[in-house]
């Protein structure tokens, strides 16, 4: 691997923000200090921009493999680079269903070699897998996940007695979708009397209700508190879910829950313009929602920020029935410049939007020597600039599925470089032709 020197930069990191140059060697941080120098390395000027440490995605679903039509490893793993995300954590859902370690480790050759971030992979739960759940070592999945509301396949865990089983002996965190199957489909069932299957967008989050996430994420907290699991809660959606978490420090913490970038981004009232665009499972529901996601981040309810990316194709997108048009949307590459309106907007500091992408993910996960600006560090860097606009289109879109539900909207900043274990991946807009070198993800556990 060449070096690289990264001078004039304002790193972001660890509460503070300071001024400092970067040294990297061997795609690790060997330096950090003013007025570094380092013999044959590559230069790069960051001309007071600030530097960030890589964010660290949780939940993304790349489709690969069986649905790579939509999606792959390749293609998203391009586009979360471009939008400053350096290692990810891949869901299970696939064709076949993650659920035992033959799939898992498929799954890591599947990114081996063609990531161009780092990688991690979930064991997926389901009714019929327990002795492999039993069986997992905590090193070879960032975690193991458990629908607890509607899925495909085979990995909706709905028999009770099975799922106390998987929150008693799992054997590292477990990470829930929570949505009350019976509620949603009483909620659909009677939407479908009034409209048949044209059922209009703007009442999705009605079908896939409050009441529905609150009561489906009641039942995991209280079956985790019963069986001592270390539980963390995907994609919260609702202020009234987001009040049910503690404020104590995360290391204190055995239930821990996650935000979405959309959440932070999107209300009810989007609906009338994006329709099926921004259809998402759980959904997106009202502003009033949204200030109470944002407000349990700041107050330390929540803990971590992701994406939930999940495209599908636009002619999928396009269908007019509402219970044929998929759920799920491409975020990657705009979730940072996201995260990054509410920094212009004055709600977050920099500071907080690294704790809650980078810091708190890596320790919230025991992710070996990623997360933090540190020397020995792998180099997993991003370069914001916060004065350079960057306008969404489809066109510029990188995701394999060439769309966004960010279309037509202007980011304030945008993501100067990208650095994934010491390699530029990504400089002014462009992704750098170089080989992926994305590594698989190590576990403190």
């Amino acid at each position: 691997m060449s070096s690289l020197l990264i001078v004039n930069a304002n790193l972001v990191n660890e509460g503070q923000i300071t001024n400092s140059d970067v040294l990297i060697r061997n795609g690790r941080i060997e330096a950090i200090g003013n007025n570094l120098s380092g013999s044959g390395a590559v230069v790069l000027d960051a001309a007071g921009r600030y530097l960030l440490p890589g964010m660290i995605d949780d939940q993304v679903h790349f489709r690969e493999p069986g649905m790579t039509h939509k999606a792959d490893m390749a293609s998203e793993s391009r586009a979360a680079v471009a939008g400053g995300i350096t290692s990810f954590m891949d869901m299970p859902n696939t064709i076949p269903n993650t659920l035992t370690s033959d799939i898992l480790n498929d799954k890591k050759r599947l990114a081996e070699g063609r990531s161009v971030g780092n990688y991690a992979f979930y064991l997926g739960a389901s009714n019929d897998n327990l002795e492999a759940i039993k069986a997992l070592d905590p090193k070879d999945a960032c975690g193991i996940k458990v629908f607890m509301g509607a899925s495909t396949g085979n990995m909706l865990v709905d028999d009770p007695d099975v799922l106390e089983q998987i929150f008693t002996h799992a054997p590292t965190l477990i990470a829930a979708h929570c949505e009350d199957t019976p509620t949603i489909l009483e909620n659909e069932e009677s939407y479908r009397g009034i409209y048949g299957d044209n059922i209009p967008f703007n009442l999705h989050p009605v079908i896939r209700s409050e009441a529905a996430c609150f009561k489906s994420s009641s039942l995991a907290m209280e079956l985790a508190q019963r069986c001592g699991t270390r539980l963390h809660i995907l994609h919260i959606s609702t202020a009234k879910e987001a009040e049910m978490f503690s404020d104590r420090p995360l290391k204190d913490k055995m239930i821990t829950a996650e935000a979405c970038v959309h959440f932070l981004h999107f209300a009810d009232e989007d609906y009338a313009a994006k329709g099926a665009l921004i259809k998402c499972n759980p959904a997106i529901k009202t502003a009033e929602d949204r200030a109470g996601i944002i407000q349990a981040l700041m107050d330390g309810r929540l803990d971590v920020i992701g994406t939930d990316h999940a495209p599908h194709t636009w002619d999928e997108k396009q269908n007019s029935s509402y219970f044929k048009a998929p759920s799920g949307l491409p975020l990657v590459q705009h979730a940072m410049q996201t995260l990054l309106e509410h920094y212009h907007d004055g709600i977050f500091s920099l500071e907080f939007i690294v704790e809650k992408t980078s810091h708190a993910v890596a320790d919230m996960f025991n992710i070996k020597q990623r997360g933090y600006i540190r020397e020995g560090y792998w180099a997993d860097l991003t370069l914001v600039d916060l004065e350079k606009p960057f306008l969404a289109t489809h066109a510029n879109s990188l995701s394999k599925c060439g769309w966004t539900p960010f279309d037509g909207f202007e980011f304030r900043s945008s993501i100067a470089a990208t650095i994934v274990n010491g390699q530029l991946v990504w400089k002014d807009g462009k992704l750098i032709d170089v080989a992926p070198l994305g590594m698989a993800l190590e576990f403190d556990r």
